[in-house]
């Protein structure tokens, strides 16, 4: 297992057990807690959405590496959505698909093809 991939599976059980605890303690109801410090200006809300900033970011690769086709952009509303929990577990699954290489985890198999075509 490469250093990415130990990244990720570290990222993705801290976070979900965090998560999980959280979520346990103070209720599921997120949205009122993450919008009410951008409402009130506060460094809180600078920082949810400069975070939201990187949630859409996330989105749109995801979108974007899969052609913005139907399940692209299902795709890209779940990295949004799910944040580090989905987008761990997403480039989990497509590092080991790309077999560590990175032009194919970064750009998809179909352009990473391409680019490799278009270099011979």
């Amino acid at each position: 297992m490469n250093k990415l991939n130990i990244y990720l599976t570290v990222s993705l059980a801290a976070i979900a057990a965090y998560t999980i605890a959280v979520g346990s303690q103070h209720g599921w109801n997120l949205l009122p807690e993450f919008f009410a410090p951008i409402a009130d200006l506060t460094w809180q809300g600078q920082f949810n959405v400069d975070f939201t900033s990187f949630l859409a970011l996330s989105g749109l690769w995801v979108a974007w590496r899969h052609a913005f086709s139907a399940g692209g952009l299902a795709l890209g509303l779940m990295a949004f959505f799910g944040g580090m929990l989905f987008l761990a577990t997403y480039l989990l699954w497509a590092n080991i698909k790309a077999h560590g290489q990175s032009d194919a985890l970064l750009l998809g198999e179909k352009r990473a093809q391409r680019l490799m075509n278009a270099k011979r």
